[in-house]
């Protein structure tokens, strides 16, 4: 238990940090654009390229992980982030700033996510669904953490300092801490070749699986990225607008109760069941009621919980279909299209959010949450006509 309790401590924290320091964007996205001299959606875009980087080179950290360990691999990562936040902070160009979120999506391959449930699906046991699935949650806490940090540290030193100091505690903090804190894995990380990968994505089960978790990752995604400047939209002041959009990633806590109230008779599906059917309201309630006291309830809650429940399925809704030896390999695969999709998000919600308002930005989330949820339906139905095993 002390062994597992080191191993998660270490990588919540050092996961949180590393969400926040590259989760910036929302806080200081304006005034990054008039010192560029481009418009918001460009400067959105360097979160999709982060995305896009991140997700191409997903099946490549994967075969790191297997050969170096995901120790070494997490730790490399982190420092490479450190590096390209430093270019970020440096840039006098859009063209420079985005090469630097470039380098951030490869770093985010190594360290961010994928990296750290493959650590716990070995290091963990039996243990490993719960720890994966808290570990989850408890990174959607780095918002409601950061963004307020961020907010203060740039009203005191303004953007480009405020992301030194984030490349700082990469570099000086959390890669230390990684490569000498955690403990190494008892043997190495199952991994599978391209062709495997390919073998996976023939199945129907797979597909299903990558539109589910897609889709829904765009639409909790994209509000995480385009939250504040929705609220803004809506008529909030900055100081309000990041309130309601930190109080947001507190409520995703409460989402792990619905995985928790299901025990052992539930698992990672129907936990995604449960947060595809609130998560369209809770969206639908803003869309129809505006930013009052009352919608804003409906919608943290509503919202706040399904995205948290859906963070806790997406990471355990694969050990449903695959086995513990192929859930790195599984999680790899998903990566690459959920990132690339994930990088659309941000631009693409800016984009309609500047043409046509906020209330269109959160009917379209609300639809596209919709079709997830039919989605899932479609999945459970599968699961009923035959078990995993026997169809994985």
């Amino acid at each position: 238990m002390n062994r597992h309790l080191l191993a998660f401590s270490l990588l919540a924290v050092t996961q949180v940090f590393g969400w926040g320091a590259v989760s910036s964007l929302p806080v200081i996205a304006t005034q990054v654009s008039r010192d560029l001299g481009v418009d918001l959606a460009t400067v959105f875009l360097g979160t999709s390229v982060m995305f896009v980087a991140m997700g191409i080179t997903s099946p490549w950290a994967g075969r790191l992980i297997g050969r170096s360990g995901p120790r070494r691999t997490m730790a490399a990562g982190a420092t490479l982030i450190g590096a390209s936040l430093c270019l970020v902070a440096r840039s006098t160009s859009a063209e420079l700033f985005l090469l630097g979120w470039g380098i951030v999506g490869v770093a985010g391959a190594m360290f961010l996510t994928t990296a750290a449930y493959a650590y716990l699906a070995e290091h963990g046991d039996q243990a490993a669904r719960g720890m994966i699935g808290s570990l989850m949650l408890v990174t959607g806490l780095a918002g409601s953490v950061f963004w307020p940090v961020t907010a203060f540290l740039f009203e005191v030193a303004g953007w480009r300092m405020t992301i030194l100091i984030y490349a700082g505690g990469m570099t000086l903090l959390v890669a230390p801490a990684l490569y000498l804190g955690l403990p190494d894995t008892a043997r190495a990380i199952a991994t599978t070749e391209t062709g495997d990968k390919i073998r996976y994505a023939r199945k129907p089960i797979f597909i299903l699986v990558v539109v589910a978790i897609a889709l829904n990752s765009f639409v909790t995604f994209g509000i995480d990225a385009i939250g504040i400047e929705l609220f803004r939209a809506l008529g909030s002041d900055l100081a309000s607008a990041v309130a309601v959009a930190s109080l947001l990633g507190i409520f995703k806590v409460g989402g792990r109760l619905i995985d928790v109230l299901g025990g052992r008779n539930w698992d990672g599906l129907s936990t995604a069941l449960v947060s595809g059917i609130v998560l369209p309201l809770g969206l639908l309630a803003i869309a129809l009621g505006g930013k009052n006291l009352m919608t804003i309830t409906v919608y943290l809650c509503l919202f706040g919980l399904g995205s948290g429940a859906f963070a806790v399925a997406r990471a355990t809704m694969p050990l449903v279909f695959f086995s513990k030896a192929d859930y790195a390999a599984a999680m790899s695969a998903i990566a690459l299209p959920m990132h690339l999709i994930n990088a659309l998000a941000p631009p693409a919600l800016a984009a309609v959010l500047v043409h046509t308002g906020p209330t269109s930005v959160l009917s379209l989330l609300a639809a596209i949450s919709a079709v997830a949820l039919l989605t899932l339906c479609y999945l459970k139905r599968m699961q009923g006509q035959k078990t995993a095993g026997q169809t994985y």
